[in-house]
This record gives structure tokens, sequence and C-alpha cells, in this order.
């Protein structure tokens, strides 16, 4: 049976706090863009230290390889 794609989208990633999330979690991209830490197309990962996608400050943010940052525990 194959991935309901759609469904997917409306039960969970189309939420108000799941949006919010992912809004935040671009703007901390682009933050470490124009500080010239990372580059766009550039393999790596923003990484919140605490976790929280909606903390942005820059103590909380470090860049690091996709595939250690997810497969950190949360």
């Amino acid at each position: 049976m194959p991935r309901d794609y759609r469904k997917e989208y409306d039960n969970y990633q189309s939420r108000p706090e799941q949006r919010n999330n992912r809004s935040s979690r671009n703007k901390a991209r682009r933050k470490m863009t124009a500080a010239g830490r990372a580059s766009k197309g550039d393999g790596k990962d923003v990484h919140h230290k605490d976790s929280n996608p909606r903390n942005n400050s820059s103590k909380n943010l470090t860049i690091m390889g996709r595939s250690s940052n997810r497969r950190r525990k949360k």
C-alpha cells in the first residue's frame, strides 16, 4: 500500500505548531547563511542545541553534517 502524503500533510505538517517550527528552522538557516557560517546546498544542517526549533539565539545554533544531526536523540 503506497503512502498517502496528502493525508500525512493534512494530519501533521499543516498544523499551526508544526508550520511555526518549520518557519523558525528556515529563519535559523537564513541567519547562519547571513553570518557566513552556512551556505545553501552545503549538505549541512543547522542544529539547535536545546532541540527547540523556535530558539534561534546565536548561542543555541551550530552547523553540523546532516547524518550526525539527524541521528541525535531529541
